[in-house]
């Protein structure tokens, strides 16, 4: 058999720093646990602006379609600010969503037990918490046409168009069933019925797959504003989220702060199965590149970690060695350990992203 293949994107900013930490659980697997992967890496963002004039060369948008994954550090930066929109870092990012066909987006906020006075809300509150949005990632607002900026009379006017077709939201709706199944099996869909023609629509083809499809797993609507006000009171009440592309992108950002740092939240976007039968996939960190701390130590690789975690469960069927990698990360955090962006307790010890990596690297020894 031939060893399952990995694209690595670090991209910009703090994503390379991350992906070397990345590197080290890859290499462990290895040579710890006999799974090998084949890994290859090129560019994405503005370091491939800089070289090629692009977010996203052709040969890499290629690459990405062949290999069983992409993993992927973080892209953009102030630098580009000027750049025309349809060369900016982030260009390249959406471009391999939409051409990999990338439309779900399941984005987990679990709270650590070691984490859970760090959040900003109260302990009982964030303590146990386990849930799954899941967005739509390939449509809404951040595709539709018309769209662009547009002179009427004497002002300029933005546009942009959210459009969903029954086809979209019935296959994310699927998708966040299936995982619903998997776990609590409950979901609470999210749209705004109450004002938009397409958050309509959302909420008619969810139940109506529902009833055809999944009777057996709880169904609950919320529009998506109090939805986010439900997620501050008491998250605990949700299993899986499911919700569109612009709703989805707030509330997990919003769920993510629920857990205590942007830093602790991995994510996967899958697509349609590929002649193997895995999805098409792309596995990265929730957070931004942080261009303010790249180079300086003080990232924190652990959504970067956990999203190879992810890899390992939905792209190479290996729900075991995920569980250890997040189990060596509860260690070392329960242990004390933290980046920069989680400091602020008394009695841990303060750490930097490759001495993160490497305690990890040794949970990961001790579970041997």
């Amino acid at each position: 058999m031939p060893n399952p293949t990995l694209l690595i994107l670090p991209g910009d900013g703090i994503g390379p720093e991350v992906m070397a930490e990345v590197r080290k659980i890859i290499t462990w697997m290895g040579d710890k646990r006999d799974l090998a992967f084949d890994v290859s890496e090129d560019l994405v963002g503005g370091c491939a602006y800089d070289k090629h004039g692009v977010p996203l060369h052709d040969d890499t948008m290629a690459r990405a379609q062949e290999v069983d994954a992409v993993l992927l550090g973080a892209v953009g930066g102030p630098k580009y600010d000027d750049l025309d929109f349809s060369v900016k870092p982030e260009r390249g990012l959406l471009r391999l969503r939409k051409e990999m066909d990338l439309f779900s987006n399941l984005r987990p906020a679990q709270c650590f037990d070691a984490l859970a006075d760090f959040s900003s809300l109260k302990k009982d509150v964030v303590a146990g918490l386990d849930i799954v949005i899941v967005r739509e990632l390939t449509s809404g607002v951040y595709f539709g046409e018309p769209r662009g900026i547009f002179k009427e009379g004497n002002e300029r006017v933005g546009i942009n168009t959210q459009r969903y077709t029954e086809s979209e939201i019935a296959r994310v709706a699927r998708s966040a069933f299936e995982l619903a199944r998997k776990r609590g099996n409950k979901v609470c869909s999210m749209e705004k019925a109450n004002v938009m023609e397409s958050g309509q629509l959302w909420r008619d083809v969810v139940t109506e797959i529902h009833a055809a499809e999944y009777s057996d797993v709880e169904l609950s609507h919320m529009y998506a504003d109090a939805g986010a006000m439900q997620l501050c009171r008491w998250p605990k009440q949700f299993d899986v989220i499911v919700t569109d592309n612009l709703f989805g992108d707030m509330l997990s950002d919003m769920a993510a702060m629920l857990t205590g740092s942007l830093g602790m939240l991995p994510s996967a976007s899958l697509g349609v199965p590929m002649d193997n039968g895995r999805p098409k996939a792309l596995y990265e960190p929730v957070h931004g590149s942080a261009p303010d701390i790249a180079g300086q130590g003080k990232a924190n690789p652990i959504a970067c970690i956990l999203s190879f975690a992810m890899a390992l469960r939905y792209s190479f069927d290996r729900g075991d060695e995920a569980e250890r990698v997040e189990q060596a990360v509860e260690t070392v955090l329960a242990d004390g350990l933290r980046t920069a962006d989680l400091l602020g307790e008394e009695g841990v010890t303060p750490v930097s992203t490759s001495e993160m990596g490497d305690a990890i690297v040794a949970a990961l020894d001790a579970s041997l």
